[in-house]
C-alpha cells in the first residue's frame, strides 16, 4: 500500500514538471514570435511606389529653373547696343544723306588764270551729319557727256553739319583765255562723300573757260564753312 502512495506521488510531481517545462517553452516561443513581428514594420508603413516615396515639390527648382530663364531683352540688339544715334564726331557721325542736302555752285575765281569753282552743300535735315571727305565730281559737256573729275593731294578734315550749317569744297583748273577751249561745261554732277546719289547744278554763269581737258580739273576736299 504504501510503494503504491509512493508511485503516485513520484507520477504526479513529474507531471508537474512536465508542465512546468511545456509552459516555459510556449512562453520562449511566443517571445520569438513577437520579437520577430516587431521587427518588421507594418505593411502599410511601407510605400508601394518607390517614386512617390519623396515627391518633387509643386514648383520644386527645376521648374523654377525654367520659369526664371533669362529671355533676350526686347531692346538689345544683336549688336550688343541699345538703339540709339551715332556718336558724334568725324568719321562716327552718319553721312549726310543727298536728299538733305542743298547744293550750289559759284564762281570763285581769284584771277584770269586760276580757275575756281566754289561748291556749297547745306544740311536741311534735322540730325547733325557728316560731309567728310571728298565728293564725287562729273563735269556734263554740252554734247551730254559726263566726264569724271580727279581729287587733289589735298587731306580731307573731319566736316560735321549741325541743321542748317554748310560745308564748302572747289574745283580748280587753269584759264584757258584764247578761246580755243575744247570744253563746253553746261552742268556739275555732285555725289556728296559716302553717297550714291547725286545731284546736277548749273556751270556758274562767269567761270572761265577750262584750259586743256576735263582730265585736268581737280576736286578738292570739304571743309566747314
Amino acid at each position: 500500500m504504501k510503494n503504491h502512495t509512493r508511485r503516485t506521488s513520484a507520477f504526479a510531481a513529474l507531471g508537474v514538471v512536465a508542465a512546468l517545462s511545456l509552459t516555459a517553452c510556449a512562453g520562449d516561443d511566443s517571445g520569438k514570435d513577437t520579437a520577430s513581428k516587431g521587427s518588421v514594420p507594418p505593411a502599410s508603413s511601407q510605400p508601394s511606389d518607390p517614386a512617390k516615396a519623396s515627391p518633387s515639390p509643386s514648383g520644386g527648382t527645376a521648374d523654377k529653373g525654367k520659369s526664371q530663364t533669362a529671355k533676350p531683352s526686347s531692346g538689345s540688339t544683336a549688336s550688343g547696343g541699345s538703339g540709339g544715334s551715332a556718336p558724334q564726331g568725324g568719321q562716327n557721325v552718319e553721312p549726310c544723306k543727298t536728299q538733305n542736302l542743298t547744293v550750289e555752285a559759284k564762281n570763285a575765281s581769284p584771277d584770269a588764270s586760276t580757275g575756281t569753282i566754289d561748291i556749297t552743300m547745306t544740311n536741311r535735315g534735322t540730325t547733325t551729319c557728316s560731309a567728310t571727305g571728298f565728293a564725287g565730281i562729273g563735269i556734263t559737256d554740252q554734247d551730254t557727256t559726263t566726264n569724271p573729275i580727279e581729287r587733289g593731294k589735298a587731306e580731307p578734315r573731319i566736316t560735321d553739319l549741325k541743321p542748317g550749317e554748310a560745308a564748302i569744297f572747289n574745283l580748280s583748273y587753269e584759264i584757258d583765255n584764247s578761246a580755243n577751249s575744247l570744253t563746253r561745261p553746261t552742268e556739275i554732277q555732285v555725289t556728296p562723300p559716302n553717297q550714291t546719289s547725286h545731284v546736277n547744278v548749273k556751270w556758274p554763269a562767269g567761270a572761265g573757260n577750262i584750259k586743256g581737258f576735263y582730265t585736268d580739273v581737280k576736286v578738292y576736299p570739304t571743309h566747314n564753312k
